[in-house]
């Protein structure tokens, strides 16, 4: 029974592993201007996303990592 289970649990391992390095990529020279780009960022639009932060911040009174806390109200 446990035999079974230690089998199954070695396989889904092995996938996971496969997987994971599945998207392991060599970027070629001459593609790393194109994921250079300011739409290739994680974030494309860090003015925008401050903006919004600040205003959640603002709204339920957490600081998520600033240092700056607010009341909820906006004011501090």
């Amino acid at each position: 029974m446990f035999a079974a289970a230690s089998v199954q649990a070695r396989v889904a391992l092995l996938i996971a592993c496969a997987s994971l390095l599945g998207g392991c990529a060599t970027v070629e020279a001459w593609d790393r201007g194109n994921l250079a780009k300011p739409q290739m960022a994680a974030e494309p639009h860090p003015p925008q996303r401050e903006a919004l932060d600040h205003v959640y911040r603002s709204r339920e009174g957490t600081s998520r990592g600033a240092s700056a806390q607010g009341g909820g109200c906006g004011c501090y």
